[in-house]
This record gives structure tokens, C-alpha cells and sequence, in this order.
């Protein structure tokens, strides 16, 4: 009892801290498109103070306040990390090993943040800044999930019989892992075009249309990835949960709201920052829905399993 109490503790933090790490993703969007990556000409401190007081204006504290949130979330992860180990006798073997991953994704996702100023945004840099946020965020998303759903908890929103049996749905995590990898590489395509300023180069000079192309022409496969799990979904609708049925159909609702976004930002030729970085946030979104999708589908197949295992061995010693 006092396992699945911690289980369900663990879980909720892990949670919220995934819920920081995509509002801190949406901030370092906005310092972006607001040209306040270089604000800070100095790192880890801001002109060589904790709190820039007299070079503080707007494109300043978005930068110094990126870096004081990243380092909160930071910090948060290393406490989670340590706590975990500490605690590793009542939680399952894997949650330490996973925060350790997620430990090092954070720490290098900070050096990378570090070089993005040291070396003037150079575009991988700043690519390989988005995808590493991207895949901690994820990271914090699947252990939150899988720790949540394991503690079993009656105040869970997350049930643990998720299913009649693992045959009939057996294909839908891999649906859903096959939609979250298409969506993250067309992330990275985004993160290409954005660090490289490829829409105004490609109208302005023509240059860089490939890079700008090569993002517009992945939005198929990563739709076909969605629509997918949203038919399956339907396919199966009977016999899965409620709550696999709001994250699988609701992927639909998320990327036809992306897909309108990105329209308007191309219309208006990244004119208009909130739609930038409401673009961005929303593949987040659409993201961690899929994820939530496919572990909890996951979760569903192995139980059925699980359980499937224990009948035959119940039948075979006649118990």
C-alpha cells in the first residue's frame, strides 16, 4: 500500500515536471522568435550577474527567465533523480535508471544551451537544443505514465484493467510508436527550418526552400502516422478504455489544430510570434498525447497478457 502511495506521488511529480518542461519549451519558443537568444551575451550568467537589473528589458528577461526555469527544472529532476535511488526497495527497478536517463538529458540539454550563446545560435546547435528538450520531455511523460498507472490508485484517472485481452489490440502501441517517431522527426524538421530562419530566407533570396520543403512535404507521413491510431482507435473503440479513446481520437483534433496554425504561420511569413511559438507548443502537445496513447496501449497489451498467463497457469495446477 505504502508502494503504490509513493508509486502515485512519484507519478504526479513526474507529471507536473512534464508539464514545466512544455511551458519552459514554449518560453525558449518565444525568447526565440523575439531574437532575445543572444540577449545574454554571456553564460551561465547574464552580464555577469544572476539578475541583469540594469540591462533588464523585455528580450532580456525572456532569455535570463528561459535560464532560470531551465535551471528550476533542472534541479527538480536531479532532487526526483536522488530520491528515487533513495527509495529504489519500494519502487520499481527501472524508475532510478529512468530519472538517471533523464538526469543526463537535461544536464546535456543545458550545455547545449550554453553553446547555443557561445556560439551564436549556430543552427545544429540550436536543432539539437529543441531535440533534446523534446525527448527529456517524453522521457518525463513515459516514466510519469508507467509509475502512475503501476501504483493502481482508486484517485487515478489512469486505470489499471485497460482491456479484454492483448490479441485484438496487440497492434496499437506499435501504432502509436510508429505516429510519435514520425511526429518527432517532423519536429526536428521544424526545429531545421526555424533555427535557420529558412521561410525568410527561402522568400527573401530563395535560399534554403529545401530545408523550408522538406518540413511541408514530412506533414504527410506524420498525418497518415495520426490518422492511423485514430482509425484503429474507432476499429477498436469497444474494446478499449475511455480514456485510450480521448487520447487516440483527440491526436485528430490536436493535429488539424497544428496543421491550421502552421497554415497561418506560413500566411503570415513568421510575422506573427504567438502563432510561432503556439506552432510549436502544439506539436508538443500532439506529441505527448500520441505518447500517452502508446504507453498506455502498452500498459493495456502486457495486463492482457499478464493476465492471460496467470489463468492458464491457474488452469494447468487446477487452482
Amino acid at each position: 500500500m505504502l508502494s503504490d502511495k509513493l508509486s502515485l506521488r512519484m507519478g504526479q511529480a513526474l507529471l507536473g515536471l512534464a508539464l514545466a518542461t512544455w511551458l519552459l519549451m514554449g518560453l525558449g519558443s518565444a525568447t526565440r522568435v523575439m531574437n532575445a537568444g543572444l540577449s545574454c551575451p554571456d553564460w551561465p550568467l547574464c552580464y555577469g550577474a544572476i539578475v541583469p537589473s540594469q540591462q533588464m528589458n523585455l528580450q532580456v528577461f525572456l532569455e535570463w527567465f528561459h535560464r532560470m526555469v531551465a535551471s528550476g527544472v533542472g534541479l527538480a529532476t536531479l532532487v526526483l533523480m536522488g530520491f528515487a535511488w533513495l527509495k529504489r526497495q519500494a519502487l520499481p527497478t527501472w524508475l532510478p535508471w529512468g530519472l538517471s536517463w533523464a538526469f543526463v538529458l537535461v544536464l546535456t540539454q543545458g550545455i547545449l544551451g550554453g553553446l547555443t550563446v557561445t556560439e551564436l545560435l549556430r543552427f545544429d546547435i540550436v536543432t539539437a537544443h529543441l531535440g533534446t528538450g523534446l525527448l527529456f520531455f517524453a522521457t518525463l511523460l513515459t516514466l510519469g505514465l508507467l509509475i502512475w498507472t503501476r501504483a493502481g490508485s482508486k484517485d487515478s484517472i489512469l486505470p489499471l484493467r485497460l482491456g479484454e485481452g492483448p490479441f485484438s489490440v496487440s497492434y496499437l502501441p506499435w501504432l502509436g510508436l510508429g505516429a510519435v517517431l514520425l511526429v518527432y522527426v517532423q519536429s526536428l524538421l521544424g526545429a531545421l527550418v526555424a533555427s535557420q530562419w529558412a521561410l525568410h530566407q527561402c522568400f527573401a533570396a530563395g535560399e534554403l526552400c529545401w530545408v523550408m520543403n522538406s518540413h511541408l512535404l514530412g506533414v504527410a507521413p506524420a498525418t497518415l502516422g495520426v490518422l492511423a491510431v485514430a482509425v484503429a482507435t474507432g476499429l477498436r473503440r469497444k474494446r478499449i478504455p475511455r480514456l485510450l479513446k480521448f487520447l487516440g481520437h483527440g491526436s485528430v483534433g490536436l493535429l488539424l489544430a497544428q496543421v491550421g496554425i502552421g497554415v497561418l504561420t506560413y500566411h503570415y511569413r513568421l510575422q506573427v510570434e504567438p502563432l510561432t511559438v503556439a506552432h510549436q507548443m502544439m506539436g508538443a502537445a500532439l506529441l505527448a498525447c500520441l505518447l500517452g496513447f502508446t504507453v498506455l496501449a502498452w500498459r493495456m497489451r502486457t495486463q492482457g497478457e499478464e493476465g492471460q498467463w496467470m489463468a492458464m497457469t491457474a488452469e494447468m495446477t487446477g487452482e
